[in-house]
């Protein structure tokens, strides 16, 4: 029997079986423009574009195939499609901001981590996982966090040799806080088997790539682009692959338009959920080998 869940004031809801779903919208408070998902679907839809679903209650159970197409029968799976956002937009620009006090103070760093992870993996709706959390916890890897925290001031020293060896630091913590992230994934409360594999070598390349790539003006856009398919391709544990499909050229001029509309300080709530929202779309999960065959 398939399980069902809407979306409601940002949040999901469920998992509601066939006959309390159809209750819900008996009730009205699953109505035809309530995005809902089900195992099988590729992503979110109306339930109005449902074929089905938005009948009177008591007709045969709807089962969702891949692709979000549903028929009344058997079949199922965890479906592709990219992830996206439901983040409001005042909610992420306080967030954001009490992040980066957080992280500027330091010792509050660890707390001020988790509790934004939390809040923006819940706002992530990914095909095929329901619910998204963080179970990391404060104190998992505190000197980590406040490691990552004190050397965002490194930049203030004259030398040259610190800057560089900070500069390197930076990017292992980073790595460390990254399979952090991976390693405490859940969907529905359990937690998901997923890590990521690629080598702080590896990492702290990309990292510095980066930085060098500066110099060119534009390119660091392009290295942005080609870092995240890295990452991807090294995120471990799970049947589907994890995919980016932003481009240089589109980092670029989206990051542009966002630090020029934030010059003019008003902008700043709808461009800083705008960009977001983007950067997030562009990650995508897709069946094994699917990448091979297009």
């Amino acid at each position: 029997m398939a399980s069902w869940f809407y979306a409601s004031e940002g949040k999901q809801q469920g998992p509601y079986q066939e006959a309390q779903f159809r209750e819900l919208i008996a009730q009205g408070v699953v109505r035809a423009d309530t995005l809902v998902w089900s195992e099988g679907m590729a992503g979110w839809q109306k339930a109005a574009e449902i074929p089905g679903l938005m009948a009177s209650a008591g007709g045969p159970p709807v089962v969702p195939q891949m692709g979000g197409v549903t028929t009344r029968g058997s079949g199922g799976g965890g479906g592709s499609g990219p992830l996206s956002t439901d983040v409001s937009v005042f909610g992420l620009l306080g967030r954001s901001i009490v992040f980066v006090i957080g992280m500027l103070l330091v010792i509050p760093a660890p707390w001020v981590a988790c509790w934004f992870y939390q809040w923006m993996s819940s706002h992530i709706q990914v095909p095929g996982r329901p619910n998204l959390g963080f179970a990391g916890q404060p104190m998992d890897i505190w000197y980590v966090l406040m490691g990552t925290a004190l050397l965002s001031y490194a930049g203030a020293s004259g030398s040259s040799l610190v800057q560089l060896v900070a500069t390197v630091l930076q990017a292992f913590l980073n790595w460390m806080v990254i399979r952090w992230i991976a390693a405490n994934l859940t969907s529905n409360g359990e937690r998901l088997p997923i890590s990521f594999k690629g080598s702080a070598i590896g990492y702290i390349g990309w990292y510095v790539l980066m930085l060098i790539s500066a110099i060119t003006i534009i390119g660091w856009a392009w290295v942005i682009a080609f870092w995240m398919r890295w990452m991807c391709s090294n995120i471990d544990g799970t049947r589907r692959e994890v995919t980016f499909n932003g481009s240089g050229l589109q980092i670029l001029w989206r990051t542009l338009v966002f630090v020029i509309a934030c010059s003019f300080i008003i902008p700043i709530p709808w461009v800083l959920r705008w960009y977001t929202n983007w950067y997030v779309s562009q990650f995508a999960v897709v069946e094994r080998g699917a990448m091979a065959q297009a």
